[in-house]
């Protein structure tokens, strides 16, 4: 099983491999399977197998300085109620204002997933009671969005093998624009709720997936490369730890050959990894329940994430009428292409699309290809870079500085560096090893001034943060490699002497016993001898 550790924006690092999170509890095991082939076996009734369906719709909040339809200002955690305009208070006679920045994102995210632009779209009043939407109703886009017909491609792995990754396909119904609600504050102890406002109007893409995916580790590897691209074009910060980025998931399960089952919404999942957990868990459930006889409600649940599961929240069966309508203080949304925008027409006064597309940056399939290609790393290294927000500059910055091979450095930076981040729980930015100090280590090591046994003791020196450079912690701790090669004859002959069962071994044929010579020079040496050096010298004594 992969791990998934941590949960800001470039945490996720191994989400497209197998087995997404921790170990999958109850029988969640053959949920989980199922990427490897979209039917899951039949249980204990012996029934026909079980299809999961999963779709997605998610809420990115647009990165803008201020909301939707008012000048108010964007702000996480800013005290209560303290960026409210008279409109996000719904306060009579208010009028709404669109923000050409939120559109603009909306627009290049469409593009960035292959989706058609609707020159002309609408906005549509969606009517239901909370009590932090004081309007009573949500601006949205239910009749024609801003974009529609797309596709998001993700990859994951097909086995436990990193190697082998299979790329798969999603399609993106529509990408909707519309307001945020404030949010409810519960006090149980004062038997009250509180009501803060500061996040009502803030702009939201709401991006719709096709329910093509049929198991939690593929609609995780499809949220998280939704997540890169949107954090590549800047629509989005997409931290979902900030709750810029809430999915929520449609499953139900049927046999195959027969229509799709009832389905039930998890939502608000606020994690990739929950969000892995939840999907599986809500397939087994509703496997399980309908082989022992009962039948799926069409319900809204919720996931405990302490409890690893799926609580019901309210049911669905009596349809909420919404009482859409289109919002009449709103003119249709007209956008333009290079064809279509008048002569005359000021080009600061309209959104562009066709500029807005030459704009666009190299998106993380691009930038993974050109990884592979320009280092010579294995793909799936290339996932974990892009993974970790920050990594791949870092990576980057460490071969222009270090003569060692970047398929060497890489190994360093996953292996080694990665590994001391997770113990610290720290981010890349955060690390008190930069790149240009971990480049000088690398260059002792591949000038053979010391060994990588030691040059992995001097990166655990560095990482206390003295403020010592490698070579500086090199000579102070006589880590330097031992030039003086009959010195180390002289240790290696130590070593022949007091291993009589393994030189025979080794005489008999089986060379793989001088790796444990090795090993033992190395511990005299105190690691301050050069591998390669020694199984020639230990060569040279046993094998000529």
């Amino acid at each position: 099983m992969a791990v998934a550790v941590r949960g800001r924006g470039g945490v996720w690092r191994r989400v497209w491999q197998c087995g997404v999170g921790s170990p999958v509890p109850r029988g969640q095991r053959a949920a989980a399977g199922s990427a490897r082939g979209a039917v899951v076996p039949a249980g204990k009734s012996g029934l026909a197998p079980w299809v999961p369906v999963v779709g997605l719709e998610i809420h990115a909040q647009i990165s803008s300085n201020s909301k939707l339809f008012s000048g108010s200002q964007v702000q996480f955690a800013a005290p209560p109620n303290s960026v409210v305009s008279f409109f996000d208070a719904s306060l009579p006679g208010t009028l709404p204002v669109i923000n050409r920045r939120c559109v603009e994102a909306a627009v290049m995210t469409g593009l960035a997933l292959n989706c058609s632009i609707n020159k002309r779209s609408f906005f549509d009043r969606k009517h239901y009671f909370y009590a932090d939407l004081p309007a009573g109703y949500q601006i949205t886009q239910q009749r024609v969005p801003i974009a529609v017909n797309g596709t998001l491609s993700y990859s994951l792995c097909t086995d436990h093998k990193m190697s082998q990754m299979v790329t798969k396909t999603v399609r993106i119904k529509q990408i909707q624009l519309e307001q945020d609600s404030g949010k409810s504050l519960h006090d149980d102890t004062r038997s009250q709720t509180l009501v803060d406002l500061n996040r009502a109007g803030v702009g939201l893409m709401e991006v719709v997936m096709e329910p093509d995916m049929c198991c939690g580790e593929e609609a995780a590897a499809a949220v998280r490369e939704l997540q890169l691209i949107l954090q590549t074009l800047g629509s989005s910060h997409a931290v979902m730890a900030e709750g810029q980025l809430r999915v929520d998931a449609n499953v139900s399960v049927h046999h195959p050959g027969e229509p799709y089952g009832v389905r039930t919404e998890v939502k608000n999942i606020n994690s990739i990894r929950f969000l892995a957990k939840a999907v599986d868990y809500e397939i087994q459930r509703q496997i399980e329940e309908l082989e022992n006889g009962g039948t799926i409600l069409n319900e809204t649940r919720a996931f405990d994430s302490k409890l690893g599961c799926t609580v019901p929240m309210r049911d669905k069966e009596g349809k909420q009428d919404y009482r859409f309508m289109p919002e009449p203080n709103l003119p249709p949304l007209i956008l333009y292409d290079t064809k279509s925008l008048p002569a005359n027409m000021n080009h600061q006064q309209v959104v562009n699309i066709d500029r807005i597309h030459e704009r666009l940056p190299d998106l993380p399939s691009v930038k993974r290809a050109k990884l592979v290609e320009q280092y010579g790393i294995l793909p799936e290294h290339s996932f974990t870079l892009l993974n970790e927000d920050g990594l791949t500059e870092f990576f980057e910055s460490v071969v222009k500085h270090t003569q060692m091979k970047p398929k060497k450095v890489i190994g360093w930076i996953l292996n080694d560096l990665l590994s001391y981040l997770n113990q610290h729980s720290l981010t890349v930015k955060e690390s008190p090893v930069s790149s240009s100090i971990l480049a000088d280590l690398l260059n002792l090591l591949d000038n053979k001034e010391i060994s990588s046994t030691a040059a992995k003791q001097v990166l655990g020196e560095l990482w206390k943060g003295e403020g010592k450079t490698p070579l500086e912690i090199v000579k102070e701790k006589k880590l330097e490699l031992i030039q003086d090669q009959e010195a180390l004859e002289q240790i290696c002959q130590a070593v022949i002497d007091g291993q009589e069962n393994e030189v025979m071994a080794i005489k008999a044929g089986n060379h793989k016993v001088l790796n444990k010579l090795i090993g033992l020079v190395q511990r005299k040496t105190q690691g301050r001898s050069n591998p390669a050096l020694v199984k020639q010298l230990l060569e040279k004594k046993l094998l000529e």
